[in-house]
């Protein structure tokens, strides 16, 4: 096996009828020749009418056009460690090649179609790259994959892979491609992001997302996963996920490679000179299930009052939410994923914090039991820089299970020597207010998010820069709630002192954030 970086490389198409040139990542599945790309780079076929919603794939010769492709990648040292997940590889002083490239396939993925079309909502707004400064303004061509081979290299490996049924939300991640194409692929070509996986829907999980940073030109990219030294492809990277309406998702979207792999070979039965020269990448996946000794997180659900909808976090048969989420309504509808599908209750809004308050905070009481609780277990400090996950139902709500999202506690804002507010740089957006803050390697309850941040006069949002309300002031009113049966003790988050309002300052609407 080579390492992350060597199986990937810039593939690049001539538009004769723009005579500009085109280019996106690409992923190296076998040395002696194949590579797999977005089908994306080759739009400009689509009036030939090689895309279209009744086809499963298009064949090299049906095109009717004689293409000029490039294939750039880096040429390893013989003698690397090929098992090796780490950059491992000196590079010459001239590292990239370049050959040329043919189209045997394009092969659509119709799982992959189907299933972003229960989650993308029109309604949504839905912005994704293309690479370029352009943009995918149209959903079809998503899920299409050129197969290209390349003729003259020499060696045979095969890249291996897992399939997308294997992962599990929250297991660590790598993606490899080349940000902008092939513009400077001395700088940019082979890029690593670290990331986990946020969610994963659809049929075999064909549809995964992760908070690892893609930009445009990494299309066509792989995902893996590593195990011990070693790496495993499980995705090809599809688009960043941009923008919902006017909100920056900071999530990008992946392909699982075994079912692209599956669609080629169903595919490629119509011709044996294709399925000659693709036989070798159809090895066998690996089974490994990637767990990674996750800690068990907080329960947290979907809230949803009326046309609004947020998360929040389970607690002895309370949900503790944010008091924008239930709007000043008297009921709440609240849905727990498990085992694939939501289990609906209602309950009751027995406190809510006053608007004047700078701690938005709701309770809701459950009328039923859920069906499954994962009494949450209260950190009692704080430590910046250490690993935190974000759970709850930003950007999709209640198409799919909540999302994970990683990164840091990157500040504790105290009072009085208490702490008061929680920052991180978790990717956090509209529909994850009352999701919860978790420490990643003890699965403890740090925070109860509030808000990301929002540049009013910009109009931006950044997902990355988000507020916590941390769980040391809540838990005391939570223990003596369930001693008293008396929501009147959630008042005292009404009576805070000035120091906490000025902490707390930029939910006035006077602020520019």
């Amino acid at each position: 096996m080579q390492s992350v970086e060597n199986m990937c490389c810039v593939v690049s198409v001539l538009n004769a009828d723009t005579g500009k040139r085109l280019s996106c990542s690409g992923t190296i599945i076998r040395r002696a020749g194949i590579v797999i790309c977005s089908g994306l780079l080759f739009r400009f076929l689509e009036k030939d009418g090689c895309f279209s919603s009744n086809q499963t794939f298009t064949l090299s010769g049906s095109t009717g056009r004689k293409l000029d492709i490039r294939v750039d990648y880096y040429e390893p040292y013989v003698g690397m460690n090929e098992c090796a997940a780490e950059p491992c590889v000196s590079l010459p002083v001239n590292p990239v090649s370049s050959h040329s490239a043919e189209l045997l396939m394009l092969a659509n993925c119709p799982e992959f179609r189907s299933a972003i079309d229960n989650v993308f909502r029109e309604s949504d707004e839905w912005s994704l790259t293309e690479g370029e400064d352009s943009e995918v303004r149209s959903l079809e061509v998503l899920s299409w994959f050129a197969v290209l081979g390349v003729p003259h290299w020499k060696s045979d490996s095969v890249v291996p892979y897992v399939t997308s049924d294997t992962l599990r939300k929250g297991c660590t991640v790598i993606a490899c491609g080349s940000p902008f194409g092939s513009m400077y692929p001395d700088l940019f070509m082979s890029t690593l992001s670290k990331g986990i996986v946020s969610n994963l829907f659809g049929e075999d999980n064909v549809v995964i997302l992760t908070d690892a940073r893609c930009l445009p030109g990494t299309e066509g990219g792989g995902v893996f996963v590593k195990e011990g030294r070693l790496v495993y492809l499980f995705g090809l990277i599809v688009a960043p996920l941009c923008w919902k309406s006017s909100d920056w998702i900071g999530l990008s979207l992946v392909c699982s490679f075994h079912v692209i792999l599956r669609n080629i070979r169903q595919s490629a039965v119509c011709s044996r000179a294709l399925q000659e020269s693709l036989k070798h990448i159809f090895s066998k996946a690996h089974r490994q299930l990637f767990y990674e000794n996750q800690a068990t997180h907080p329960t947290v659900a979907l809230v949803e009052v009326g046309h609004l909808w947020g998360s929040g976090i389970l607690y002895k048969h309370l949900v503790v939410t944010c008091r924008h989420v239930v709007d000043g309504k008297s009921v709440a509808t609240v849905k727990v994923y498990m085992n694939g599908r939501f289990h609906t209750m209602t309950g009751k809004v027995v406190f809510s914090s006053k608007a004047a308050s700078p701690y938005d905070i709701a309770v809701i009481q459950l009328n039923t039991a859920p069906p499954h609780e994962s009494i949450p277990r209260f950190a009692f400090f704080f430590k910046p820089g250490e690993d935190v996950v974000v759970v709850g139902y930003g950007a999709f709500g209640g198409t799919c299970g909540p999302s994970v999202t990683s990164g840091i506690l990157s500040r504790v804002v105290s009072h009085r020597s208490q702490p008061v507010m929680l920052q991180t740089t978790c990717a956090v957006q509209a529909g994850a207010s009352g999701g919860a803050v978790v420490r990643a390697d003890t699965g403890e309850l740090l925070g109860l998010v509030s808000s990301n941040t929002r540049d009013f006069v910009a109009k931006v949002t950044y997902p990355h820069l988000n507020f916590s309300i941390p769980l040391t002031v809540l838990e005391p009113l939570l223990n003596r709630f369930a001693t008293t049966g008396d929501a009147k003790v959630f008042e005292e988050l009404n009576r805070v002192d000035e120091g906490v309002r000025t902490v707390w300052r930029l939910q006035n609407t006077q602020s520019r954030l």
